[in-house]
């Protein structure tokens, strides 16, 4: 096992890189063995680098002996080997390999690290679609087998390519807002008090106080606008102590949360944010189709559709599309989960858009600092955005006005002094702004298709999982 080396002459080849154009090339590769079969004097492996594989030949011959052969068949899979071997083209395209048209003829082989014999889970059953597996009798490996193993899930090639994906909205949501003109800032997570004057908090012992991890940035992006940054965006972790057990709910999770001031409506707010997210889509179908094509072999799902510009619908119209698919709800009601389902679908059947905008929310379901809609006393400035069918940004435009701040907060019957050091921000002169929060994990959730948000957090954390 090597523990470290002087620099060799050689050179450690990708994978990904073993084309025709490397023919009859001696070349080395570090790789883990997937799979190994003996057949007689030949021993075939698997080799493996994230989600690329190329098929290796170990024969008896002038570079392998039979030792070598029974040597190599027997290496336990997972474990790590450096290989030297002639790239060699093939008649006929290797089917379960990435790299099909090559495959290494292996001249030598080393261990690098030997993993242990027994695996807590096959990597072949962990990419295999469910329908598959039951139709053939076949293991899958189901989702808390994943999770408490998730150092060897994550290397299946659906995880590492939802993971490199997620990454890319990180660097296009980053990439997107410099561009604008945007400043990215760094915020507390451990805060005095709820970050939205709430109950859903977790609570954290601070030297001799009680101290609780941050719900939101938001006062701190607020504060940052108030100090003239203008626009500003952060990406960090968020908390939330809420008892949810579902599909889309985790108790921290990755938080791309946006803030800006604006010159004549908010709607100048809502259109960056809806731009940004469309740069991200168009970003990730132009650079990442290789790991959507991996993740849809094992989860199919339709390519995600938006309109440019987005399509906005206010809060009466949804109200009244639902009413006509015979769902009953007040004006002032808000939208439960199967209604917000049952509305996306109905959008993609009217619109043929995945993505979508909802405005004008009834005031009395958005919290006290939402600025009410001027024209209507009902309505408010705020906003959700949606991906097939599901919430992944809430947003409005904040009450800049200590006065009326100070109204709405007695309203909704919060404790003032719990909220002072947030209103007393505004007293100092405040631009009018909006913004938003957007959960990465329910973003690369939805769009891949995928129905848990545990397959795109890499290491989940709800009420009932705290490790690994």
């Amino acid at each position: 096992m090597i523990q470290s080396q002087d620099k060799p002459d050689r050179v450690l080849v990708r994978v990904s890189d073993l084309t025709v154009h490397k023919a009859d090339e001696v070349v080395w590769v570090r790789a883990r063995v997937h799979t190994s079969r003996a057949k007689g004097k030949q021993c075939f492996l698997v080799l493996r680098q994230q989600q690329f594989n190329v098929q290796a030949l170990v024969a008896v011959g002038d570079h392998a002996s039979k030792q070598m052969v029974k040597f190599a068949a027997n290496i336990n899979k997972e474990s790590i080997v450096d290989v030297e071997g002639v790239v060699r083209k093939v008649n006929q395209k290797i089917g379960s390999c990435t790299q099909q048209d090559v495959e290494l003829h292996v001249q030598k082989i080393y261990v690098i690290s030997l993993a242990e014999p027994r695996l807590p889970l096959q990597l072949d059953d962990a990419v295999r679609p469910e329908v598959e597996g039951e139709e053939e009798g076949r293991a899958t490996v189901n989702q808390d087998t994943r999770l408490d193993n998730r150092v060897i899930d994550l290397r299946t090639s659906t995880s590492q390519a939802v993971f490199r994906l997620q990454s890319g909205i990180c660097h296009l949501f980053r990439e997107t807002l410099i561009n604008k003109g945007f400043v990215e800032i760094q915020t507390p997570k451990i805060i005095s008090a709820a970050s939205e004057g709430g109950a859903n908090v977790f609570t954290v012992s601070y030297f001799k106080n009680n101290a609780y991890l941050a719900q939101s940035p938001q006062l701190y992006k607020q504060m940052c606008i108030c100090a003239d940054f203008e626009k500003v965006f952060c990406i960090g972790p968020v908390f939330r102590a809420e008892d949810s057990n579902t599909h889309r709910h985790l108790t921290e999770f990755v938080g791309l949360d946006i803030e800006m001031a604006f010159n004549y409506h908010y709607h100048e707010v809502v259109e960056e944010i809806a731009d940004t997210l469309v740069q991200i889509f168009k970003g990730l179908q132009k650079r990442f189709q290789t790991e959507i094509q991996t993740v849809n072999k094992q989860f199919p799902c339709e390519p995600f559709k938006f309109l440019e510009p987005t399509l906005r619908l206010e809060y009466c119209e949804a109200l009244a599309m639902l009413r006509e698919a015979g769902i009953e709800m007040g004006d002032e009601e808000d939208l439960s989960t199967p209604n917000e389902k049952l509305l996306g679908r109905l959008v993609k059947e009217k619109y043929d858009t995945d993505f979508y905008i909802l405005d004008k929310y009834p005031l009395a379901v958005r919290p006290f600092y939402t600025m009410p809609d001027p024209r209507n006393p009902k309505q408010s400035n705020s906003y959700d955005m949606f991906m097939r069918g599901e919430e992944i940004l809430s947003g409005a435009q904040r009450i800049h006005d200590p006065q009326l701040l100070t109204e709405r907060a007695l309203h909704h019957g919060i404790d003032l002094e719990k909220i002072k050091a947030y209103i007393d921000s505004f007293r100092f002169g405040a631009p009018p702004h909006a913004g938003g929060g957007i959960g990465l994990e329910r973003v690369t959730m939805l769009f891949l298709g995928l129905h848990n948000v545990r397959q795109t957090s890499m290491f989940p954390r709800d009420p009932k999982r705290l490790t690994p």
